[in-house]
């Protein structure tokens, strides 16, 4: 039997970026996915040990630089997570450039950043986009 790829998604503590990751988590699951574990953690209870089982994983924060992040910033600039997949997420355009520098130092693969307007995004370009973050076609 396989066991099934675990993603992690790390978010601060800003209540649409914490509803938007329980909302991706919600997405990654049968039939839309299958073979795929979901664990959600705040920004402050992330530890580096976390990231080391993960397949994939998705970060969101609602401004750039927030605190909680600090960690975060620290690790992924001694951590090599070439391979693996990350998409960033927030409602707030300066937030996802600084999700995607943090995490390009790590060299980890990070798709296209989606940009919730007011906190909101649809499901059917939510399905898409964690799809293509999961299970990117060609990795450049």
């Amino acid at each position: 039997m396989e066991e099934n790829k675990k993603v992690l998604i790390i978010a601060d503590d800003e209540a649409s970026i914490q509803g938007l990751a329980q909302r991706i988590a919600s997405i990654i699951t049968p039939p839309s996915f299958d073979g795929y574990s979901v664990s959600v953690l705040k920004s402050d209870t992330f530890y580096g040990t976390d990231i080391l089982p993960v397949h994939a994983f998705f970060l969101g924060c609602g401004l750039p630089s927030p605190s909680t992040f600090t960690y975060i910033e620290m690790l992924f600039k001694r951590i090599n997570l070439a391979g693996r997949s990350c998409g960033v997420f927030s409602s707030n355009s300066r937030a996802l450039r600084y999700l995607s520098s943090t995490v390009k130092v790590s060299e980890a693969f990070v798709g296209k950043p989606l940009l919730a307007k007011n906190g909101k995004v649809d499901d059917a370009k939510l399905l898409e986009w964690a799809k293509n973050t999961l299970e990117p076609k060609r990795r450049q």
